[in-house]
């Protein structure tokens, strides 16, 4: 059976990630799981029908970009296509608002509900970017609790994930510091 489905793994600075996508782009995105064979198993249980091979030009500049980001340099993900066929309409609404925060910035979670016009679904919100399958590329690391807290992360290493990803990206432009300046970024074991 023929699939339209394709996916790679490619390695990072934080590990090796993989992505899917099809005709309409991206349809997934995968942080590292602690080692590359875990990645690969990863993919394949995420995407069972896709192929693994070389991606398309489009997905390969984006492959870049992911790295680039991954590694503190600047990396605009904003005009990587993803494919949201199945993805619901208030999802793909959160996603639209989530992909605008800039690296080394957070929103919290009622800000982003704010921004859509539903200032009471911060807990949607929440739910919305713990199902977002383009981890990086919409950035839900960006997307913070009242307060400042870092709140949940669904990716793998959960919130110290999070919390490295807004680590590398602080040392952008300017090297600022950012909300999360002296907390830990990875914590031992886990880097």
């Amino acid at each position: 059976m023929a699939t339209d489905l394709g996916w790679v793994l490619f390695d990072t600075a934080i590990g090796t990630c993989g992505v899917a996508w099809g005709p309409r782009g991206l349809v997934g995105v995968q942080l590292p799981e602690g080692s590359s064979p875990a990645t690969r198993a990863r993919m394949l249980r995420r995407w069972p029908d896709a192929l693994e091979g070389n991606p398309p030009t489009e997905v390969r500049r984006a492959i870049d970009a992911i790295s680039a980001l991954l590694e503190g340099a600047p990396a605009d993900l904003s005009t990587v296509r993803l494919d949201l066929e199945g993805v619901p309409p208030f999802h793909q609404r959160v996603y639209e608002v989530t992909r605008g925060i800039p690296p080394g910035e957070t929103l919290s979670y009622g800000a982003v509900a704010a921004r859509l016009g539903e200032p009471g679904a911060a807990r949607a919100v929440g739910q919305a970017l713990g199902r977002n399958p383009f981890v990086v590329v919409v950035p839900c690391h960006r997307v913070v609790a009242a307060g400042g807290r870092p709140g949940g992360f669904s990716g793998a290493g959960g919130v110290s994930t999070k919390l490295r990803l807004l680590e590398i990206e602080r040392s952008g432009p300017g090297g600022q510091p950012t909300l999360f300046s002296g907390m830990p970024a990875w914590p031992p074991g886990q880097g």
